[in-house]
């Protein structure tokens, strides 16, 4: 004897509230979607401004490469990316360096760039943001 859920004896309103959940399930999926796309267009932005390829935004580990380039770090750092914890004190350098290299504070680099993740990135991709030469390519 097989089992039916409750939900489907209790009239119409079981595929109903399933259907319900599955088009707010599909709703959000494409709110997530298109917020996705914002920041990865506000990204490219960010990167064309200062004067490397957009499409790098796209491809894995390169797009930390560029990243390493636009806050004037050397390219072995992406090794430094790689290592647990490591990792996390290099981002924070990072997104004060890139913070700098747009001409703003070290405490955007770390509120919007790291903390809150890519709010900095639109910020800087969207707004009035000028790259200028980073300090630390500068100093070399």
């Amino acid at each position: 004897m097989t089992m039916i859920p409750a939900f489907l004896l209790q009239g119409d309103s079981g595929p109903a509230v399933g259907g319900g959940l599955l088009a707010m399930g599909g709703t959000m999926v494409l709110v997530m979607l298109a917020i996705g796309v914002v920041f990865l267009v506000a990204a490219w932005k960010m990167y064309v401004k200062a004067g490397q390829p957009g499409w790098a935004v796209l491809i894995p580990f390169y797009n930390f490469y560029i990243w390493l380039k636009i806050a004037g770090r050397p390219g072995w750092w992406l090794v430094l990316l790689l290592i647990p914890l490591v990792n996390l004190a290099i981002m924070v350098i990072l997104a004060v360096d890139v913070a700098k290299a747009f001409g703003k504070s070290a405490m955007f680099g770390v509120v919007l760039l790291f903390l809150l993740g890519g709010i900095g990135c639109l910020v800087l991709g969207f707004g009035n943001a000028h790259y200028v030469k980073p300090a630390t390519a500068v100093a070399r």
